[in-house]
């Protein structure tokens, strides 16, 4: 048998999807697979912590799909037998590295008719910005085979302030009363099983097939109830990101002031909106459970129950 080739692509600012791929790929190689991973290096660096006026500025652009300038990934191989593609979600996107290299040139020659895993780590809501990967993957010619998402481990309400908390300040652990920020160490460690998967379906050919190869393992799971909630606010952020952008060039005074009043914007809608559309969501969904049910189905596919 000749040796499988396996290329591992992402873009991790905080270091936390970097860990998760660390973890997925452990026993993923061996003597009979090889794996490369390979970071995406913006030529402008982002900063982390975030500034707030910086992480802001970046709403509009990641919206709109407005990918960065990248470096080239180096020292590939000719082929690949799989590639996985790790990214975080920036406003309901893909983060602007992930969506600039898939947008390149050299991400058409790598991914041309190859088999492609997604792994996400995100706060919760990923739906939308996986819908908007698939597109991408479809563009060069790709095709998704398997997704995992990996989620933030404070819940819906929860990391609202947790995990903006660590993108400002850096400090996962921000609110001692409130849970860590970001995924869980366990569940960071428990992606050696898709790792191992893998592994035995490479050695198998599975990958040449169209069906999913980490069914049964846990790798997505979808909350229909959220659904709703990222397409309300995907619909707000395309309003948001035009007036930010009429506001000015990037890091512009005009754009500092739309984005102070939209910050405060947010607060008020986090305050008001939120809860009540929480409420009536509940109540609506006792009504809605085959909907819901079938909206799961969907947006599992194609490693979900």
């Amino acid at each position: 048998m000749r040796m499988k080739k396996v290329l591992v692509v992402y873009y991790s600012q905080t270091g936390q999807l970097e860990n998760v791929l660390k973890s997925f790929t452990s026993k993923l190689a061996d003597e009979e697979i090889k794996v490369d991973m390979r970071p995406i290096k913006p030529k402008l660096k982002y900063p982390f912590p975030w500034p707030f006026y910086t992480f802001f500025d970046e709403f509009p652009e990641a919206v709109q799909l407005d990918g960065c300038e990248i470096e080239d990934l180096e020292e590939l191989e000719e082929d690949y037998d799989l590639i996985i593609l790790g990214y975080t979600v920036w406003y309901m996107a893909p983060s602007i590295p992930v969506t600039a290299f898939m947008q390149s040139v050299q991400a058409k020659q790598i991914f041309k008719n190859k088999p492609v895993v997604t792994v996400v780590a995100c706060r919760d809501m990923w739906v939308l910005a996986q819908e908007k990967m698939k597109n991408m993957i479809d563009t060069v010619d790709a095709r998704l085979i398997d997704h995992v998402a990996l989620t933030d481990q404070s819940g819906s309400v929860l990391s609202l302030v947790t995990l903006p908390m660590w993108m400002f300040t850096g400090d996962k652990k921000f609110f001692s009363a409130l849970p860590q920020a970001g995924i869980t160490q366990e569940n960071i460690d428990n992606c050696v099983r898709f790792g191992e998967r893998l592994n035995s379906s490479l050695k198998e050919d599975k990958e040449k097939n169209t069906d999913a190869m980490l069914t049964n393992l846990g790798a997505v799971s979808v909350n229909a109830k959220l659904i709703a909630t990222e397409k309300i606010a995907n619909r707000s952020f395309q309003i948001w990101t035009q007036l930010i952008k009429w506001s000015g060039k990037k890091y512009s005074v005009g754009r500092k002031i739309t984005i102070t009043i939209y910050f405060v914007f947010l607060v008020l809608l986090l305050l008001t909106i939120v809860p009540l559309n929480i409420l009536s969501r509940k109540i609506l969904n006792i009504f809605q459970k085959e909907k819901l049910e079938a909206m799961e189905a969907k947006y599992e596919l194609p490693s979900g129950k």
